[in-house]
């Protein structure tokens, strides 16, 4: 029901407005990387509360390229490629505004060894996440098992930037993705 209710309320308005817009599903993947590359220069800044923002809003036209190439009638594997590489890209960019923030604080040097290490452990762990649906599509299994997939790790690198309790959210997000590689790995065997 809230997927129901995600498309009614948000999904199927936002892509009316972006095709009154006259912008292409394409323009929309490429608008929400450029959105989401943007928040990480804010992160890195040091600006984690703005970052978050951006972050959220970024990501957000993720949900709108989609249902503008459904209501366009412009859903092509080209776009479905270009939408997956980008959301990869941009959850990279974000990780990287991270490690940038992480080098350029006060911390501790142990505090900054361990920040460093949890945002790198989140994206590798979010990215073989990501990695396994994919090679798990290409030898023709289809899943989207394991408690931590995307629009998960997108909501919590949001609240964690705008809580400024960053490294606890993205410690969460490696622990959550590395059960859910496996989860992922023993549903594709």
């Amino acid at each position: 029901q809230f997927r129901a209710a995600v498309l009614r309320y948000v999904e199927l308005p936002g892509a009316h407005l972006l095709r009154a817009l006259r912008l292409t599903p394409d323009a929309v993947t490429l608008l929400g990387f450029a959105v989401c590359v943007a928040s990480a220069y804010l992160v890195g800044a040091g600006w984690l509360l703005a970052g978050g923002i951006v972050f959220l809003a970024g990501s957000g036209l993720d949900l709108l390229d989609g249902a503008l190439a459904r209501l366009t009638g412009k859903v092509r594997p080209f776009g479905a490629l270009l939408d997956s590489v980008f959301d990869r890209l941009g959850e990279a960019a974000i990780f990287l505004g991270l490690v940038i923030h992480g080098l350029r604080s006060d911390f501790s040097d142990d505090y900054q060894l361990f920040f460093i290490t949890v945002m790198l452990l989140a994206l590798i762990f979010s990215q073989g996440v990501s990695y396994l649906r994919a090679r798990g599509e290409g030898l023709g299994v289809f899943t989207r098992a394991g408690i931590m997939t995307r629009p998960e790790r997108v909501v919590l690198l949001g609240a964690g930037l705008i809580s400024n309790q960053i490294v606890w959210f993205a410690l969460a997000i490696a622990v959550v993705s590395c059960v859910t590689l496996f989860q992922r790995m023993f549903t594709i065997r």
